[in-house]
């Protein structure tokens, strides 16, 4: 922020702004009244924040009229979050106190300002740790915590606080890269799952889009230019698909609306990522969404209703079964209802088709205030239930004392991000339960005793161990015996909080007994892996861990709260003995003012005096490709992918280690290892011309190539060592070109 006297065009850009709102606001107020109360909280905030600016140079009061606009348009909320939106910067930036807010707009609306204010407060003020002992917990967990505990007081303090990231979101660029990392960062953690748990999809998406725009900007350009081209080509050809429909459903006597959308780039992008395809593979790329006005006289349900829109316009396209969802029989958690199914038009493009009513689509658009809305005149749909016991269930974990802000974090985390899936009881009763859960977390779903007295399961009639991981649509039977009890190594396994919480309060009793187990466990794993059993190693995994003592690692280990995956990659990010030839090429550098404090990190430098860093090998980054770099309290800086998701978790729980690394050119004179992904048609010679086009024409040193052809086909991969993102880019684009291959992309080593 800086202070400057506002300019008449300062004061007209404002009046213009408030007045956008002002019509907004109208529509969504009761009264009068209610109108008064936002036009006042308007003209109170408009005083406090005069003469000060953004970073931007706009007038700051721009921001909080942008966050109510949102909070009305976008959120649907109603005038005392309006007028907090408007207050929400007003106690942590000028002199007024909550109790000023109280006394000129009453107790809910200071409360939902001093909620808001306590977030900004915690958000803004990193703990700075560099140098200082790793194993303290991180503040900035403690924050989110703090932001989710809001949950329990009043779910529109979360509501507002997503409409001001989204806005500042918008207004990014004018942030320094390292701020800029963090906040992206700790949005794509925490606050887009938070978006779509509650419902708020075009907040989710249009998040998305702006961080995938500043963590990938080359692939986020690419793919919109060929997004904006699709629709170009075949705009009208999807007008033409929708008219049969629209001509059919206004005989069926449906009173509807019918509209086309496409993938947003950062939907595109996240399929080609995890389906390992190109930007043409990507058939679903259209949808169009038909909303109705559910007959209320019908003797039809809502539920048949769709249905039998379903059934006419499967009547006029042929249809995808594989590709059928019916989010109206078994809603989301976060309640939405839909009926999806993918329809082929005459021109043998696929088109995603969502059939909701007005209801649907409002809880699809606006999320849990239109849920509140509906449930408060006295309609409950199929997924009100579901928003509900998921609210429940996250203040159920949050007011748990015995669980630190770390684990916390990474238990809603999980729980944002998880889906669900339906499986059966052996006398048929249908439970939901968590994608990826096991028998085990089955028998505890049904009940504690159940799952404490278990020793195997029956999935579909066949004996499986409590570890199988079960599916929609499984017959679930447990077996058990009086005489078991539950083991330690379940929590290696174990997925659901439920199961284990339950099972780690079983252990709780029998501290020693775990802490000896998780010693074992740990010295067993560390010899498998090759490491000595020392205390340098001991040492360092406390660090990693966070764990303040020797006995809280083993016996985090012992509960299963600390999980062995990343033993080796934290004693490899430790030990700096990873690429240690490449150290003599870094330098760090401290490039930044005294007010942002910002790092740089040269990679390719020649000076001596390096500072220690590693590549990540979970993502193994290359000269190019945009990163992110991370310095822990021991020095060391460990470079990722700004795409990375073990990068995107670390920025969101210690965004005070950011720092920002950058490529020399002198770097492309190392080689970095990548792998890539073929698939084609094939014939003779393929391999033979594949080969000398990688090592011959590019000069490319291959260290593993592995192709297999199956009734025509073929697929592999090639492991290469190549100096920049360039070099990999124009192999792909050449590679692509030979008659046969049909894809070639970039994968995970």
């Amino acid at each position: 922020m800086s202070f400057s006297e506002f300019t008449e065009k300062d004061y007209e850009i404002i009046a213009q702004e408030y007045e956008k709102l002002r019509l907004s606001a109208e529509k969504r107020c009761a009264n009068a009244s209610e109108m008064e109360v936002v036009r006042r909280a308007f003209e109170f905030a408009n005083d406090a924040h005069r003469n000060v600016r953004r970073r931007s140079g706009e007038p700051y009061m721009i921001h909080p009229i942008a966050v109510a606009q949102i909070v009305v348009d976008d959120i649907g909320l109603g005038y005392k979050s309006i007028s907090a939106a408007l207050l929400h910067d007003v106690v942590e930036d000028t002199d007024y106190t909550v109790e000023d807010i109280r006394e000129r707009f009453g107790d809910k609306i200071a409360s939902l300002v001093d909620g808001l204010t306590k977030i900004k407060t915690v958000l803004d003020n990193e703990q700075k740790t560099h140098g200082t002992d790793i194993s303290q917990q991180s503040l900035q967990a403690e924050n989110f915590k703090r932001i989710l505990l809001t949950l329990n007081d009043d779910v529109r303090v979360v509501l507002i606080k997503l409409a001001d990231r989204l806005h500042n979101c918008r207004t990014i660029e004018h942030m320094p890269e390292h701020k800029r990392d963090k906040i992206l960062s700790e949005t794509m953690f925490i606050f887009i799952p938070l978006a779509h748990r509650l419902g708020l999809y075009g907040i989710k998406s249009e998040l998305e889009n702006i961080w995938l725009r500043y963590k990938e900007p080359e692939a986020y350009e690419e793919i919109k230019a060929r997004i904006d081209k699709n629709i170009e080509d075949k705009g009208a050809e999807m007008t033409e698909f929708v008219v049969p429909i629209e001509e059919a459903l206004e005989k069926a006597h449906f009173k509807f609306e019918i509209k086309k959308r496409v993938k947003t780039p950062y939907s595109v992008w996240h399929k080609m990522q995890e389906k390992k395809i190109s930007f043409d593979e990507v058939y679903d790329l259209y949808a169009i969404r038909i909303i109705f006005d559910a007959d209320q006289q019908s003797s039809e349900t809502e539920r048949d209703q769709c249905y039998h829109i379903f059934s006419i316009v499967t009547g006029i396209y042929r249809y995808m079964p594989e590709r059928l969802r019916d989010w109206v029989k078994h809603p989301k958690s976060n309640g939405y209802e839909a009926l999806h199914c993918t329809l082929l038009s005459p021109s043998g493009v696929w088109v995603e088709v969502q059939i909701r009513t007005r209801r649907m689509d409002d809880i699809a658009e606006k999320g849990i205030a239109a849920h509140w809305i509906y449930k408060r005149h006295g309609y409950l749909g199929e997924g009100d239930y579901e928003m509900d016991n998921w609210l429940e269930r996250i203040k159920e974990i949050l007011v748990n004392p015995d669980v630190n802000a770390l684990e916390l974090l990474d238990i809603i985390h999980n729980d944002l991000t998880s889906t669900d899936i339906y499986v059966f009881t052996p006398m048929g009763e249908q439970r939901s339960i968590q994608k990826g859960a096991t028998c085990l977390d089955f028998a505890y779903l049904i009940h504690s005793e159940v799952g404490n007295k278990s020793i195997a399961a029956k999935v579909n009639q066949r004996l499986v161990t409590l570890s199988h991981v079960i599916k929609t649509g499984d017959k679930v039977e447990i077996i058990t015996a009086e005489d078991a009890k539950p083991q330690p190594e379940w929590l290696q396994f174990l997925t659901t909080r439920r199961a284990r919480t339950i099972v780690t309060d079983y252990f709780k009793t029998e501290r020693k007994q775990t802490v000896d187990f998780g010693r074992k466990t740990l010295e067993n794993a560390l010899r498998g892996l090759g490491f000595d059993i020392s205390e340098r190693n001991l040492q360092r995994l406390e660090v990693s861990y966070g764990v303040a003592s020797r006995e809280e690692l083993y016996y985090g280990i012992g509960i299963g709260s600390l999980r062995l995956e990343h033993v080796q990659e934290a004693l490899k990010r430790n030990s700096g003995s990873r690429l240690s030839w490449l150290r003599k090429m870094l330098r760090l550098e401290n490039k930044a003012d005294e007010k942002e404090g910002t790092e740089t990190i040269i990679i390719g430098s020649s000076d001596p005096g390096a500072t220690r860093f590693s590549i990540a090998s979970c993502c193994n980054p290359i000269p190019g490709d945009p990163v992110i770099g991370f310095k822990a309290p021991d020095g060391m800086i460990t470079v990722h992918k700004k795409t990375c998701p073990v990068a995107e978790s670390i920025a969101a729980t210690h965004g005070d280690w950011v720092v920002v690394p950058k490529w020399l050119e002198q770097a492309e004179e190392t080689s970095f290892p990548v792998r890539i992904t073929l698939k084609g048609i094939d014939r003779v010679g393929m391999l033979n011309e594949i080969s000398h086009y990688v090592s011959r024409v590019m000069g490319v040193n291959m260290r593993k190539l592995y192709l297999q052809a199956d009734h025509g086909l073929f697929e592999g991969y090639i492991e290469m060592a190549v100096s920049s993102r360039s070099t990999l880019d124009q192999m792909i684009k050449e590679l692509s070109a030979i008659e046969g291959i049909e894809n070639v992309t970039r994968s995970d080593l």
